[in-house]
């Protein structure tokens, strides 16, 4: 696991991924999703759908791979949401978002930011075990809910926008 991460770290300094904040402070927690400091510190409120995807990913691999140790899960879900940041901080993901999402001035996150979000992932994991179906699915609707009150975005919406942009919810989100 460690290696996969070392791995995910090379991989974000190759693309050019700074470490943290160019502003030179590390914050532990910056809420404004539309500032530069957006995704360049340690948590924000992207952080939250981050434990969204390990919530997902707990499902999807235990019922794809019903027979396999949790702990296995742990380490494979680590490694997807690894290679998502990786994915996530390609030019052309960037650029997706910045076309297609509320995040215009979208540059990537830091690295500091991606580990946090893969161990946002892997506290997921975490909670839907220890949870159960039922309130880890509580537990989805409510950050998701959350997050598109205070930040008019989340997880779906993000997918969403992505794969198949809608002006009229753009336009719903731009209004802060």
């Amino acid at each position: 696991m460690l290696l996969g991460l070392a791995t995910t770290v090379f991989l974000l300094r190759f693309e050019g991924r700074i470490w943290w904040c160019a502003c030179g402070r590390l914050n532990f927690w910056d809420g404004d999703i539309w500032s530069a400091h957006n995704s360049q510190h340690v948590f924000d409120p992207y952080s939250f759908t981050h434990v969204l995807h390990g919530i997902l990913l707990f499902w999807i691999l235990g019922w794809v791979f019903k027979r396999m140790a949790f702990k296995w899960q742990v380490a494979l879900a680590i490694l997807l949401e690894s290679v998502w940041e990786v994915l996530e901080n390609s030019p052309f993901i960037i650029q997706r978002y910045r076309e297609a999402t509320i995040g215009q001035g979208y540059t990537g996150d830091s690295i500091v930011n991606s580990l946090s979000d893969i161990l946002c992932c892997a506290a997921g994991v975490l909670l839907a075990r220890q949870l159960g179906f039922r309130l880890a699915l509580a537990l989805f609707v409510i950050v998701e809910l959350a997050l598109a009150w205070m930040v008019r975005d989340n997880l779906t919406l993000n997918v969403l926008m992505l794969i198949c942009p809608i002006d009229a919810v753009k336009q719903w989100q731009m209004i802060h």
